[in-house]
């Protein structure tokens, strides 16, 4: 094809008539918010990850800030995370008026690194909060066996994980099985799975699932279920504060139609990746990236380290002229504007950081990350002549778009 008939996005949701009908469901029925839809679309996502209870929320912001409520974060205390995500990782404790201490990524997984998250550990961390990094699991085994030695809840935010998986005791398990204490979705449009937008909390704890139950709905004591089917006059009362962070029925319905879908699509995700591993290779200094052989992803996205000489921004301009979205590294909460004014910690408490804005010393391959990969297209209805086509368009791109050298490129140059 010639290449003026290409328009690649990055993404594309996978939906159509099935989710149509199911939509309608709810709207002819009358009940559209948090009702029977909900609850049915919980209970098959539960099962589908092996997971003793699920609850759908209104997306997965919400869903990380009730995880950290439930486990006792509150103002002033730490949570040890990654600063390399989507800034809603960072947004959520600083939600509950606690401080994220942020640890850099191992380069090859995008993921936090285990062996560097004890030294941010003080006595004032409550919680970590680890990153299943565009849906590549992380060494959840390793992360656990620090948190259990330090009394420490773990929250898995797996926002981008629906259908990824990693050997638990021998076997094949989905994330959001309950390897660690809570794991959070998001069934954004950009995610395997999505609902338009929406959340789901999966845990084996049922005090907390509980609380999560109370808070999601402004701290109601008695459900609109059961109190619309009650043959009795019932009051409900409101004990605690509490969010409206409900999933309406409509979007329930939906993604009960999409968690039918999600088997095939996983499968053919990973064989689109495999063979985007397969022809990139032929790309002088591309770096791929990895998955642990105890690690099956789902390949939200797909990451490439650009050879070293090339410009990152001009690589992206190039592809986006010839008709190929990509996106830049994932970013960094901490060189994000509205994280200059906000508290955050790069290392040991002990030890105050002077770097620069943008520039830390304890996130190096954080920072790298954003400056130095990109995410190509990837998505289900792809074909391979568009794969093709967006391999030979990096090719091209990374033979031109060379770095320009720092003193060329100053303003200040004569």
């Amino acid at each position: 094809m010639p290449k003026d008939t290409f328009n690649i996005p990055i993404t594309k949701p996978w939906i159509g008539e099935p989710e149509v009908i199911a939509a309608s469901r709810p709207i002819l029925s009358g009940w559209v918010t948090q009702g029977p839809e909900v609850a049915s679309f919980e209970q098959e996502f539960a099962r589908f990850v092996g997971a003793p209870a699920a609850l759908a929320v209104s997306n997965c912001t919400t869903a990380l800030h009730l995880a950290l409520l439930a486990v006792g974060v509150s103002p002033g205390d730490e949570v040890i995370t990654v600063s390399h995500s989507f800034i809603a990782t960072a947004n959520s404790i600083r939600y509950c008026g606690a401080i994220p201490v942020f640890v850099d990524i191992q380069p090859d997984t995008f993921n936090i690194d285990p062996q560097l998250i004890e030294r941010g550990i003080s006595e004032h961390t409550k919680a970590i909060l680890c990153v299943h990094q565009m849906g590549m699991p992380c060494d959840l085994g390793a992360i656990l066996d620090i948190a259990r030695r330090h009394n420490l809840p773990v929250i898995e935010d797996a926002a981008c994980a629906v259908g990824s998986e990693m050997k638990w005791g021998g076997k094949w398990q989905k994330i959001g099985f309950p390897m660690g204490d809570i794991a959070c979705f998001s069934f954004h449009p950009r995610k395997l799975l999505t609902t338009g937008d929406g959340g789901m909390i999966t845990t084996s704890n049922l005090e907390w699932d509980h609380k999560f139950r109370l808070m999601r709905q402004h701290g109601m004591s008695v459900p609109d279920t059961v109190r619309h089917g009650s043959p009795q006059v019932i009051f409900e009362s409101y004990e605690q504060l509490g969010y409206n962070y409900r999933m309406t029925d409509i979007q329930a319905a939906v993604g009960r139609e999409q968690l039918k879908r999600l088997p095939e699509i996983v499968t053919h995700r990973r064989e689109q990746a495999q063979r985007y591993m397969d022809l990139l290779v032929s790309i002088p200094g591309l770096e791929l990236p990895k998955e642990p052989e105890w690690a099956r992803s789902n390949w939200q996205s797909f990451c490439v380290r650009l050879p070293q000489e090339c410009d990152q921004f001009q690589v992206m301009q190039f592809m986006l002229d010839a008709g190929v979205s990509t996106r830049r590294g994932i970013m960094n909460a901490h060189r994000e504007p509205a994280y200059e004014t906000q508290p955050w910690i790069c290392g040991p408490a002990s030890e105050n950081c002077y770097c620069s804005a943008g520039e830390c010393v304890n996130l190096v391959e954080s920072e790298r990350a954003q400056d130095t990969c990109i995410l190509l297209p990837l998505f289900h209805q792809m074909t391979e002549a568009e794969q093709d086509y967006v391999v030979e368009t990096l090719s091209q791109a990374c033979k031109i778009a060379t770095k320009i050298p720092h003193y060329l490129s100053s303003p200040n140059r004569v």
